[in-house]
């Protein structure tokens, strides 16, 4: 029997967020520094008569779970008749903007590539995720990329120097999120991406980051969509010592720590507050 593949699928923050203006079809055009981070999924596939998928969370059992509908995308592409089982254990909070569906997604087709021995190469990957979600083709490579358009124009780029920081993730689940916040955002919000470029070029020039120059365009209207965020920004910048930015369309926020002592002091500071937090570290790469 073919021993299951095992890989873990990295969350992500996002740097910078700014959102550019709406465009002709509805949708808005943003520039966004990402980054992969050590906080992950566990998944699983094995070969199977059908396709399945169980998760520790049962509510994200089924086929409108991103990773089965990766899974049905490549059988009916590339690989009709072949079956899968997927498990997924969840250690990224659920809808915290932190990308935890598409990641599971990318991690997915990585692994079918292999289970099914596809040898697919990454422009077919890469199409393969762009139909599944603008967020999917980033989670492909990992490791750190600029995303423009509708974010499905994704460019890698040289890793960023490793960092450490601490995520918090309040249990906070509204509604048409995404929809919510930009509905919020309005002419006065827009920018021409210049918070990214600045961030950009200190990457290209090899510098550690400097936390204040993050920025997140939601930061702006979050509070209205997440009432309680407020509580936990204070408190994450009181344990960091540092500026707390929204990941995404939140409710997860992240500070900048200097080390990975800092940033378990922090987590664990946060903890004995009853507020769930991790300590995660840089990483440069996709699902392994």
């Amino acid at each position: 029997m073919q021993a299951p593949i095992m890989l873990k699928a990295y969350a992500k923050v996002n740097l910078t967020l700014e959102v550019l203006g709406r465009r002709e079809d509805g949708y808005h055009e943003v520039v966004t520094l990402l980054q992969t981070v050590s906080l992950h999924d566990q998944l699983s596939v094995r070969p199977a008569p059908g396709l399945g998928i169980q998760c520790d969370d049962p509510t994200l059992e089924g086929p409108d779970n991103l990773a089965f509908r990766a899974a049905l995308l490549l059988q009916g592409k590339y690989a009709p008749g072949r079956g899968v089982a997927i498990g997924i254990k969840k250690g990224i909070p659920v809808a915290g903007g932190l990308g935890g569906g598409s990641t599971d997604a990318a991690a997915t087709l990585v692994a079918l590539d292999r289970l099914w021995g596809l040898d697919l190469g990454m422009a077919r990957l890469l199409d393969a995720a762009a139909a599944l979600g603008s967020d999917v083709p980033f989670f492909i490579r990992g490791g750190t990329a600029v995303a423009r358009g509708r974010g499905e124009v994704v460019e890698t780029l040289r890793p960023a120097p490793p960092f450490w920081m601490v995520l918090v993730c309040p249990p906070v689940r509204p509604a048409n999120k995404t929809a919510s916040l930009y509905r919020l955002l309005g002419p006065g919000h827009y920018t021409r991406g210049e918070a990214t470029e600045t961030v950009l070029e200190r990457l290209k020039a090899g510098r550690p980051f400097e936390p204040d120059q993050f920025c997140n365009v939601f930061e702006a209207v979050a509070d209205g969509v997440f009432p309680e965020l407020a509580g936990y920004r204070r408190a994450l910048e009181e344990v960091s010592g540092h500026r707390a930015h929204l990941s995404g369309t939140g409710p997860s926020l992240f500070a900048l720590v200097p080390d990975r002592a800092a940033a378990e002091r922090a987590a664990g500071a946060l903890w004995a507050r009853g507020l769930a937090a991790w300590a995660v570290s840089s990483v440069n790469g996709g699902p392994a």
